[in-house]
């Protein structure tokens, strides 16, 4: 069967209880286009707050998602429904390099990142993926995403100077309506529109920043209704290296649980994919970084569709790619997403970088990560705090800052800690000072 070809599933109209759509399978195409929409709908409110964050053109980030899934299913071979949207990992070290180097450096490091995470995905396609268990156990990966989103926390706030405030502070009463809204509609509305909370919150947010006056609409009014997303080239600049490389490790964690999630849904071992989808997501990234997009990662977001309608077809995906790129074509849709105003983000990223940080708390949680356990206990502690209070250690004109220096402490310190427990015995000793009981400890209370 040819890569763009699928096999009709039953009568194509309905999916009975019980069954599933498989990748290689598809609904009547009407039906196929719809799903495939709500694909895009799904991914939107996550993937345009990103350039609108780093500052990128939002037209130019959608395009290059567009191109990302669709080289994503190229190289998987249709096998691993997944839309590529824009990654938060980025955001930190995005606008980090942007104040240093500006826009084009910034695009240098998402196309390393993009490069090396391509490098290892052929070695996993080689090797296997057992080598980044080993390197990046549970107690490592959680706190290497947790430590980004907190490492965020001071730019959800802003900050206020000569050119005016940002975050927050730009305008509090629309950020705690924003806020407010985002909350509201996570726990009121089911289904596809609870999932869709963020999303819904900026929209409440920016009517009534507009209503405020704090909208600025003139980009809007000049820009084409078609035309294409504007390009910049990247510029590579080794001061900002060690801004991008913990990215990485967050992108293969992303994407090891993306599939992994895929493959409980469907029922199929899917492990031999994992290089493949590494290798896709890493071109993926490094096409955004030539032309002036932010880097990718497969979407959660999508992940829930497919369990909502149970239908996996890598169909709806081409069809959301291909929405995606149409929507990337309108420079006025563009400038639209371009004039939320600053007390929007406020709000919308107060929840956004704080979620991040939880979901490293999450893979804690359902890997059950022991933290009596005094390596997991201090590799956690002594990361977060790197990342949090954001260390800085400049080498040359090389830069490092909370995340890479957190990073680095998080996989330094567990593996050194747990060859040096078990040279000298003390592995099964109770963590100190905090003593944290174990799960075991907690059953008998």
């Amino acid at each position: 069967m040819g890569v763009m070809s699928w096999t009709l599933h039953g009568t194509g109209r309905s999916v009975s209880p019980g069954a599933a759509v498989a990748p290689e399978e598809r609904l009547t195409w009407p039906r196929t286009i719809g799903i495939g929409m709500q694909h895009v709908v799904a991914m939107f409110g996550a993937t345009f707050i990103v350039p609108v964050l780093t500052g990128f053109p939002p037209a130019t980030t959608l395009f290059f998602s567009a191109v990302g899934t669709v080289t994503f299913l190229l190289i998987t071979r249709n096998r691993l429904p997944s839309y590529l949207g824009s990654s938060f990992a980025f955001l930190a070290p995005i606008a980090a390099a942007k104040a240093s180097g500006g826009p084009a450096v910034a695009l240098g490091g998402v196309l390393l990142t993009g490069v090396l995470l391509a490098l290892i995905g052929l070695v996993v396609t080689r090797v296997g993926v057992h080598w980044i268990e080993v390197v990046m156990p549970p107690v490592v990966t959680g706190a290497i995403v947790a430590l980004i989103g907190l490492n965020l926390a001071p730019v959800a706030w802003g900050s206020c100077g000569d050119s005016g405030c940002t975050g927050f502070q730009a305008s509090p009463v629309t950020a705690l309506v924003t806020l407010a809204s985002i909350i509201l509609a996570t726990v009121l509305f089911r289904g596809i529109l609870g999932r869709l909370a963020i999303l819904l919150g900026v929209v409440v947010g920016y009517a009534v920043a507009a209503v405020r006056g704090e909208v600025d609409f003139s980009a809007m009014h000049d820009a084409a209704w078609i035309g294409f997303p504007s390009f910049m080239a990247p510029h590579f600049d080794l001061a900002v290296l060690g801004l991008f490389v913990p990215v990485v490790f967050v992108l293969i964690a992303e994407n090891v649980g993306h599939v992994k999630s895929v493959a409980a849904m469907t029922n199929r071992d899917l492990d031999p994919m994992i290089g493949r989808a590494l290798l896709a997501d890493g071109v993926a990234t490094t096409l955004a970084g030539v032309g002036g997009g932010s880097g990718t990662t497969t979407y959660a977001e999508n992940i829930g569709v497919m369990a909502a309608t149970r239908v996996y077809s890598t169909a709806a995906y081409w069809v959301a790619a291909a929405t995606a790129f149409v929507l990337s074509m309108s420079p006025k849709f563009g400038a639209l997403v371009a004039s939320i105003p600053g007390g929007v983000l406020g709000g919308a990223t107060t929840v956004l970088y704080g979620m991040i940080g939880i979901l490293g708390a999450r893979i804690w949680v359902q890997n059950k990560v022991d933290f009596s356990d005094p390596v997991n206990l201090t590799t956690a502690a002594v990361a977060l705090i790197v990342g949090i209070a954001n260390y800085t250690w400049v080498a040359g004109d090389v830069r490092f800052e909370g995340i890479a220096l957190g990073t680095a402490a998080a996989i330094g310190i567990y593996h050194l800690m747990r060859v040096l427990a078990r040279w000298r015995g003390t592995h099964d000793e109770p963590a100190s000072p905090a003593s944290v009981p174990s799960g075991a400890e907690l059953d008998k209370v």
